[in-house]
Formats: structure tokens, sequence, C-alpha cells
């Protein structure tokens, strides 16, 4: 997924235009950039990178609860380096203070309530001083107040809460992580240093409660990473993205985003991951993958998004439709952004495409 990271922690800290965090942050001297393929390591690439500039950690998911409802939620944590350097380097001792930090972390929560129709989020952010928040590898945890995203092996745990809505799951990772782009390594652009280290567990089981206004239930359901790291940005043309997390019935996966220039037109450098329901994994490239926009919705706040697509991908036999649960998942943040739960559906007629997934549209609500 291509974060928010930079658009948000800018905005908060005031330092930049929302134009200028939208098409990104040049990568700047001194941090380490993603030039090259590189050795995985897990479950140590879990945690931060602190010698490149900014990293997200991603989860997105649907949820069932025993007496019927539906929700989808996203929990993301991004961290941002004010300054190069290893993230551990402190001043002469004369020097110290308790609030100095290289990082900024910045975090959203947002629940779909299906069976209420409505859609809520919250934000937060904090520098990385006093515990406020952080990243750490071994044992995994990555924090802000008490959101919080971790744990060790195949078994995690995710918890926040806010507007009305308190989640706390626990997460069994189905599958080993999924590498993205040139095994590992996703390019956004011709620009050097435009690019960034991506992976993905495409399929978690998770399991927990929903608190609904004080009233608590017991859900489950299958949900989404996606982490990215690295200190490039997006190219000088190009103006946002839609990105899509298809989780199929039958055990397939598919995760594509599509980068748009000022025109609206797609990228060449577009691209996904298709994991068969064997788990074969194959590159997806911007070429091999059709996306007809089938409606559209007015946010009240300015902004047309598309909100229905047909989308297939011949060389995997894809070719399904693809529907919002709610027309209106918008993030008023700094920029405005939609990510919201979708239903996947054979566009041929039957199941065997069906599914559920997550899309992220940036770029159409400033």
């Amino acid at each position: 997924m291509l974060g928010m990271l930079a658009a948000q922690i800018m905005a908060a800290a005031g330092s930049l235009s929302e134009l200028d965090v939208l098409r990104g942050v040049r990568a700047k001297s001194g941090f380490e950039l993603a030039l090259a393929p590189r050795e995985f390591h897990f479950p140590l690439d879990h945690g931060p990178h602190p010698t490149f500039r900014h990293e997200w950690w991603y989860v997105t998911g649907n949820l069932d609860a025993a007496g019927g409802a539906r929700f989808g939620f996203e929990l993301t944590f991004f961290r941002f380096a004010l300054a190069p350097g290893n993230g551990t380097d402190t001043p002469a001792r004369s020097q110290q203070s308790r609030w100095r930090a290289r990082q900024i972390y910045l975090a959203h929560f947002a629940v779909t309530d299906v069976e209420l129709g409505v859609f809520e989020f919250a934000q937060k952010y904090s520098r990385e001083a006093l515990g406020l928040a952080g990243a750490q590898a071994e044992p995994f945890r990555v924090w802000l107040d008490d959101w919080t995203l971790g744990g060790g092996g195949g078994s995690w745990n995710l918890s926040a809460r806010g507007q009305g809505y308190e989640l706390s799951l626990d997460a069994q990772l189905l599958g080993a992580p999924v590498l993205n782009g040139q095994a590992g390594l996703s390019r956004k652009s011709d620009e050097p240093g435009a690019a960034s280290y991506y992976y993905s567990v495409p399929r978690m089981a998770v399991t927990g409660r929903l608190v609904r206004g004080g009233h608590p239930m017991q859900v489950h359901g299958l949900a989404w990473l996606d982490r990215e790291w690295g200190s490039g940005a997006l190219g000088p043309h190009q103006q946002g993205w839609d990105w899509f997390a298809l989780q199929l019935h039958n055990g397939g996966t598919l995760m594509f985003y599509a980068l748009r220039d000022g025109n609206g037109a797609r990228d060449p450098h577009s691209a996904g991951t298709w994991v068969s329901p064997t788990g074969e994994v194959r590159a997806i490239a911007s070429e091999d993958v059709q996306i007809e926009v089938l409606d559209h919705w007015v946010s009240p706040r300015g902004g047309r998004y598309p909100s229905r697509w047909r989308m297939r991908v011949p060389v995997v036999g894809i070719d399904v439709e693809i529907r919002p649960v709610l027309a209106n998942q918008e993030l008023v943040t700094r920029p405005r952004y939609w990510e919201g739960a979708v239903d996947v559906s054979s566009a041929q007629g039957g199941s065997a495409a069906s599914g559920r997934g997550y899309v992220e549209l940036v770029g159409y609500g400033e």
C-alpha cells in the first residue's frame, strides 16, 4: 500500500503545504534509499527501519459478529524521521531533553459499521519520546499512546479505540510475508530513490472483541497487513493512487495500486501481486490490469471519488466487480482520503471470484 505517512505527518507538523506533501517529500541527504532488491529477514523486518525516512504498518480487515453485524476496520501506524540517524543516537548529556526525538508517529483508526450505516475514524500523533510512541523489532511492537500492534511468531494482537468504537483482536498470520515488486523493491517512478521496500501478509485470521457504544460483541474475520519503508517520493507528475486489496473466498488474493498523473491517467509504474489459492505468487504489471469505473461518490466536503469498479486481470483469470459496503468511508484528515471495506463478486456470475477486501483512494478530496 502507498501509505499516507508523509502527507499526514508533515501536515500535522505544519511544515509543508498539502500539495507538496501529496506529491511526496524528496529524499534528503543522509537517509538510506531503497535502490536495489535486498534480503528480507523475518521477524526482524516487521520492526522499524530508522535509517530510512519513513515507513508504515497498515492493517485493514472485514469482521462479522455473532448476531450478524458486519464491520470493516483500519488501524495504521506511520513513522517519519525528522533528521537522519539510526534513531538511537542522543546528544551530550548536558544537552539531553526527555522530549527530544528524531521520530514522529501518527496513527489512524477507523470502523465501518455496515449494520448502522456509520463510518467513524480517529487519528493520533506524537513524538517518539517519553514512551509516547515508538516501534521495536524484538519482541515486535508498534504503538502510539494506547493504540498497539505487536506479537511474536505468527500470533499478533492489535487494539485501538475512538469515536464510540473499541477494537481488540488476536491475529494469526496465515502464511509467510509476500514480497511485492521486484523481490520486495517497489519502484514508484524512474527517479532515483523513488522506491520503497514493500511486503504484505494478505491473510490474517482475526478474532476478538469490538465494543460499539459501550456494548461488546465477539467478532471474527480476515485482515490484511501492508508494510513499506523508504526515503523517496512519488514522481513530480503523480497526483494520487487507487489501491486494491482483495481476499477471495477461494483462497486467492490480489493487490494492485494504480498511480495517477494530473490528468487522471494511469502511470506505467502501477503494479501489484497475485497469490493463487495454492500459494503461487505472481507479479502483476500495469498492462495486465483493466479497471473500469462504474459509479462515483461525491463527498459533501468536495471531491468526486470512484465508487464501484470492474477489474479484469486475464493473466490470472480474474474478472470481478468491486462495491463499497458504504459510499462514505472518507477520512477527513490532511489530505482527505477514502479507505473502506468492499465486497467482491464475479462479473460473469458464479461464486468462484467472490470475496471481500479494502480499497484506498488518494488525491480526489483536495
